[in-house]
C-alpha cells in the first residue's frame, strides 16, 4: 500500500496535482478530473485502502497511465497475470530491435477492427508506416505496442 500510495504522489506531482501545500487543493481537484469521490482519493494518499476497479480505470486515465501498470503498481496482480499481447513469442520480435511491436493485422485484431474494415486499416496502417519513414527491417515488424484504444 505504501509503495502504491507514493507513486500515485508522484504522478499527481508529475501532473501539476499540488499535494504539498495544505490548502492546494490537489486531492479534490483530481476526484474531480477522475470523477470520483474525493475520500476515495483521501484514503489512497493517507494510506487507508486501495481504490477499487473503477477508481483506479478513472485514476489511471487522468494520471496518463495504463490501467495495467495501475494494477500492477497496486500490488493486485503481477506483470504475469496481465501479459502484454505478444509477450510469449520466440526469437528476435520478441527480444530485438522490434521487440514491443505489433504488425498491421496484428494491430487490427487487438483493437477489434472489424472484419468489413480490416483490409482498409491493414492498408491504410502499411502506408502511414511507409511514409514515416520506417526503415524496411522495421516495417516487418509493424507499429509500436502499447498504444491501446481508449487511452
Amino acid at each position: 500500500m505504501e509503495r502504491f500510495a507514493s507513486w500515485v504522489e508522484g504522478l499527481m506531482r508529475e501532473r501539476g496535482y499540488d499535494i504539498d501545500s495544505p490548502r492546494g487543493g490537489g486531492r479534490s481537484r483530481l476526484a474531480e478530473d477522475a470523477g470520483v469521490h474525493r475520500a476515495a482519493v483521501t484514503r489512497l494518499l493517507q494510506r487507508q485502502s486501495l481504490p477499487d476497479l473503477e477508481t483506479m480505470r478513472a485514476l489511471a486515465r487522468v494520471l496518463g497511465v495504463g490501467l495495467r501498470d495501475m494494477l500492477i503498481e497496486s500490488g493486485r496482480v503481477t506483470a504475469d497475470d496481465l501479459p502484454l499481447p505478444g509477450a510469449g513469442r520466440s526469437g528476435a520480435a520478441a527480444s530485438g530491435p522490434g521487440a514491443g511491436r505489433v504488425t498491421p493485422a496484428e494491430a487490427a485484431d487487438l483493437l477489434g477492427i472489424p472484419d468489413s474494415h480490416r483490409r482498409q486499416f491493414v492498408e491504410m496502417t502499411e502506408m502511414i508506416i511507409a511514409v514515416g519513414g520506417v526503415r524496411p527491417a522495421d516495417a516487418h515488424s509493424g507499429v509500436q505496442r502499447g498504444v491501446s484504444a481508449g487511452r
